[in-house]
């Protein structure tokens, strides 16, 4: 009997802390690298607000355009708040150091 074994990808994250009206500048920026397989926006004090996963291998702008009125809600929830923090999950093997 043979059997096939699927390597999963490496993956790793960070969590940053942005304002809440830079928010979708940063999804924006993070979304157009590519390596992201999913992000979680918190409040500062750990309560998930959104949660998504991005598709890999989708072509950018399909991304955006089916993020955009996800990515309008967000702008207007993170806008209510100081701070948020962004936990960013990325596929591949984290940056060297």
């Amino acid at each position: 009997m043979k059997r096939n074994l699927v390597k999963e990808p490496t993956t790793w994250s960070e969590e940053i802390a942005v304002g809440g009206r830079q928010l979708v500048a940063v999804i924006e920026r993070l979304v157009a690298e590519g390596n992201v397989r999913r992000l979680i926006v918190m409040k500062a004090d750990g309560k998930v607000l959104f949660e998504t996963s991005v598709t890999t291998g989708a072509a950018v702008a399909g991304v955006f355009t089916i993020l955009a009125p996800m990515l309008t809600a967000i702008g207007a929830l993170a806008a209510l708040f100081a701070q948020v923090r962004v936990k960013i999950v990325y596929i591949g093997d984290p940056p060297r150091s």
